[in-house]
């Protein structure tokens, strides 16, 4: 059993997972995918498929999904002195696309006023920033342009536990993206088909978008022995006028905010006053939920089986505990949580990207 003195440190979050629970592919279709339905204050679970999803929702209800596009992140190129490198695109950072954070490699070896080759094409370093991460600029004429380079030269920014190549990329990507700018796919959605979507919706379910481009906050690990001295990356998150509309008639409705996915549901939360008003925008989010964050807009939670000691899971177990009623006693759906994934494991249900869903409500 987990203490609440423990509750704060990292291997409380950690949990055992035989190597081949990792998916390497996604379900064919996508939503015959095995769905674990957590019913957290009432502590039971179902196990069904991801296309009875619309057993659990109601006709009022409001489903919130992510619509960033995941670009062709992952780049390989040249050093002046002739030596291989890698760039990950993390963050656009000007308006005209071309200048970028990237995750460098070998960063003992890439500095400002350095410059690396890309299928013939420069890209310039212009500052170093921490942890391996430096500001690029790709010197092309505008968006149009650099995008057509990138669909060319660039590669799926596949996460390391899965072992695909570049052929993987319309798998690694959801039915309705749209907005360019991730580095890795908001992975719960990657589970609904045009099929389903069209069916929640005639359910009387409503659906609106946001955009969290996916960056380095969302998958760089948590290092800190003590969970609340992380510190999130900031990542780009829009919330357009529609949907905040939508939000505030789903409330007035009596009906839930179902976020698919950590990232839609740290839009929300980002985005939210303390009564759970929000109002639309753009922002830069480095939103970090852990247990102790009172949630004000999410009500339920469609979410994917997350690696060990990641700031997803911790998201995860605020958000039961917040479901349980348990503030001040987050401990104890902590430790349910933790045990729900080892059985799930040892049920060989499929884990991480391409895994296996959960409804939390």
């Amino acid at each position: 059993m987990i203490t609440h003195e423990a509750l704060y440190d990292l291997t409380s979050y950690d949990y055992a997972l035989p190597p081949e629970n990792i998916a390497q592919f996604p379900a064919s279709p996508r939503d015959s995918s095995r769905l674990l339905v957590w019913n957290v204050k009432d502590d039971t679970t179902e196990a069904r498929h991801f296309r009875d999803i619309t057993e659990y929702l109601r006709p009022n209800d409001l489903l919130v999904l992510n619509d960033t596009r995941v670009i062709p992140a992952r780049l390989w190129g040249k050093r002046e002195t002739g030596g291989k490198c890698e760039l990950l695109l993390l963050r656009n950072i000007t308006a005209d696309f071309l200048e970028w954070e990237a995750l460098v490699k070998p960063a003992r070896r890439l500095h400002a006023g350095d410059a690396v080759n890309i299928d013939g094409h420069e890209v310039r370093i212009v500052r170093d920033l921490p942890e391996g991460i430096r500001a690029v600029r790709f010197d092309f004429g505008g968006r149009d342009e650099f995008m057509t380079f990138l669909e060319a030269s660039g590669n799926v920014p596949l996460p390391p536990y899965i072992h695909g190549d570049n052929s993987m990329r319309g798998s690694y990507q959801t039915v309705f993206a749209k907005n360019d700018g991730s580095s890795a796919a908001p992975t719960a959605s990657l589970h609904f088909t045009p099929e389903l979507l069209d069916k929640i919706t005639a359910t009387g379910v409503k659906i609106a978008y946001v955009t969290l481009h996916v960056g380095l906050g969302t998958f760089r690990p948590v290092k800190t022995v003590d969970i609340r001295n992380h510190e999130i990356h900031t990542e780009h998150c829009e919330i357009p006028i529609e949907t905040a509309r939508m939000i505030q008639e789903c409330r007035e409705s009596g009906g839930r905010i179902i976020a698919s996915g950590t990232t839609s549901a740290r839009t929300l939360e980002s985005f939210a006053d303390e009564s759970g008003n929000i109002t639309a925008g753009v922002k830069d989010t480095g939103l970090f939920i852990y247990p102790g964050y009172k949630f004000r807009v999410v009500e339920g939670l469609i979410t994917n089986f997350h690696l060990p000691q990641s700031s997803l899971i911790m998201l995860v177990a605020s958000f039961a505990a917040n479901k349980a009623g348990a503030f001040g006693h987050e401990e104890g759906i902590l430790s349910r949580l933790i045990e729900i994934y080892e059985n799930a494991a040892k049920d060989g249900w499929r884990f991480f990207s391409f895994g296996d869903a959960m409804f939390i409500i």
